[in-house]
């Protein structure tokens, strides 16, 4: 890196990428942040690999040296990957000795196209020299960028199809030819560069950040860094603990076969009754996991330089995690148009899979899968969309018994009803619209937040107990039961009351609500109907039924 310092040190003065500061012994984390902001912004604006920030150089561009610690900068590596969005950090810590003076160059990655950085909420810029808030101009510079990019089509400087896996490109050929069966006899006479120009992995020759990706020698990888090809697979247990874990990376068209032989896929016994479920399942349709993995590939915001992760719990969960916002306007949306997307984070990567077999852009990948789980009376699959990334969970089990004999009997359900449901078994909240409609069928009833399956549906599948227990009993039954009460034992104190109906109320009310629903029965015995009268103190009542009513 000596010869990177000499040059850096040889340009006329500092630039909007590149700030030198003397940090002898340390250096404040704000500060920090905010320069963060604005190199990675501004490198993103003057179409600039990297960015960089010296310690240990002061203003005349003079090496007075640093000592700055390794643990100072992993707490400056920790800060900034906290407080920056999207969430970055340094590309790479470099440390250099000149003159027995230390300088540490801090390499710091462009913003990712249409996605300006902010440190703790506020974006930053340079103008020559001088740090100050990004205008909203150059914001909107940036934001544009992601109408028009698309990082997985870009070229890798210095990369040849010698950096490509030959085991990878014959099997590329295999799935092409199975995707396109009438070009069989012309595949097999094409060159490899023919052939992946032809499959949309290259282009014109040039090897692709998709090729790459796809297709790249382990060692590859660092071509397209700060972009990362990891995934990685973690086994827990049913405690959420880390019981064993493996990375996987370049080529990716042949990990996803490794990552899910990872997976155990063990058989789901269901307890009988009569002959409404089968005997057995696999817990996870292989479809499934297939699809909610090339999922990830093929919708991950590389830019941001996180890895891919598959979760696998002992308990029966599948959890796969990319990051990128999701694109599509929801989860439903995209199985009720059930066709493709107008728009992808990575088009020229999705056109390579598809090519490749490994996904198809028909729009009906999610739907199959929700259908897949909705067959087997399991939940549907889980997406949690926050915090810039896409997280799907799949059970494969059933977890409310219930909840799956109401699939299994009321089999005239369309799917997006079936969606909405699965949201009050998840206790989800529900939209104004969904609640319409599902009281519109008699689905669900209660007040919001606390919905439950409603009568129509629990008297079909056996739920009549549960019904009462979440729905209980009209306020004149309560009423009725005190003043019975009082018939057999003259009078009752708050304690007996609450005693005698504060179980019998709807489960579906905390004991708080219980308490309040209780006083508010009294107090309408008393001021409305005026059945019952107070013998006692506010502090501590004694009812007894109203002598008006007794004579």
């Amino acid at each position: 890196m000596m010869d990177t310092l000499n040059r850096l040190l040889g340009l006329p003065a500092e630039t909007e990428v590149l700030e030198f500061k003397e940090a002898k012994n340390q250096f404040d984390k704000n500060k920090l942040g905010r320069y963060f902001s604005a190199l990675s912004n501004e490198a993103n604006l003057k179409s600039k690999s990297k960015a960089w920030l010296l310690f240990g150089v002061n203003n005349d561009k003079r090496i007075i040296g640093t000592n700055i610690t390794d643990k100072q900068l992993n707490d400056y590596k920790r800060e900034i990957a906290e407080h920056t969005s999207p969430t970055l950090s340094f590309v790479e810590v470099y440390k250099v000795e000149q003159k027995g003076k230390r300088v540490i160059m801090l390499k710091i990655p462009p913003a990712p196209q249409g996605m300006p950085v902010a440190w703790k909420g506020h974006y930053y810029g340079r103008d020559g020299e001088s740090l100050g808030s990004l205008n909203i101009n150059e914001i909107e510079r940036i934001r544009d960028q992601a109408n028009t990019y698309d990082w997985s089509a870009g070229l890798v400087s210095g990369a040849t199809i010698s950096d490509l896996s030959k085991v990878a490109i014959e099997k590329a050929r295999i799935q092409f030819t199975i995707k396109n069966p009438k070009l069989a006899n012309d595949i097999s006479k094409w060159g490899d560069i023919q052939f992946l120009n032809k499959a949309r992995v290259t282009i014109k020759g040039k090897i692709t950040n998709t090729a790459i990706l796809l297709l790249g020698k382990p060692e590859s990888g660092y071509f397209i860094s700060p972009a990362t090809s990891r995934i990685t697979w973690i086994l827990r247990d049913r405690d959420n603990i880390e019981k064993d874990y493996e990375h996987f990376s370049c080529p990716l068209f042949l990990e996803v076969e490794h990552i899910f032989s990872k997976i155990r896929n063990l058989k789901y016994r269901y307890l009988q009754e009569g002959t409404l479920f089968p005997d057995e399942v696999d817990q996870y349709d292989p479809f499934t996991i297939r699809e909610a993995l090339n999922n990830c590939i093929a919708h991950q915001d590389y830019q941001l330089g996180g890895k891919v992760n598959v979760v696998e719990r002992e308990d029966g969960m599948l959890t796969f995690v990319n990051l990128g916002s999701f694109i599509p306007q929801s989860v439903e949306h995209v199985i009720s148009s059930d066709a493709p997307e107008s728009k992808y984070r990575n088009p020229f990567l999705a056109t390579a899979m598809v090519n490749l077999n490994m996904i198809d852009t028909m729009g009906s990948g999610i739907k199959r899968m929700f259908v897949i789980q909705k067959n087997k009376f399991f939940p549907l699959p889980d997406y949690d969309l926050s915090n810039q990334r896409v997280k799907v969970s799949i059970i494969g089990k059933v977890i409310d018994e219930n909840y799956a004999r109401k699939l299994a009997q009321l089999s005239d359900l369309s799917l997006p009803d079936i969606i909405l449901l699965d949201k009050v078994a998840k206790h989800k909240p529900l939209g104004s619209n969904e609640i319409q409609l599902l009281k519109s069928k008699y689905l669900i009833e209660g007040r919001k937040p606390n919905f439950y399956i409603s009568a129509s549906v629990a008297s079909t599948i056996g739920e009549k107990g549960k019904y009462i227990k979440l729905r209980g009993f009209k306020d004149d039954h309560y009423k009725k039961l005190i003043l019975e009460y009082l018939d057999k034992y003259d009078s009752a104190t708050k304690q007996d009351i609450d005693s005698l109906i504060l179980d019998i109320l709807p489960n579906i009310l905390d004991k708080s609500q219980k308490e309040n629903k209780v006083r508010n029965i009294v107090y309408s015995m008393s001021k409305k109907d005026e059945s019952i009268e107070n013998k006692g103190t506010n502090r501590k009542p004694r009812w007894i039924k109203s002598l008006s009513k007794k004579r």
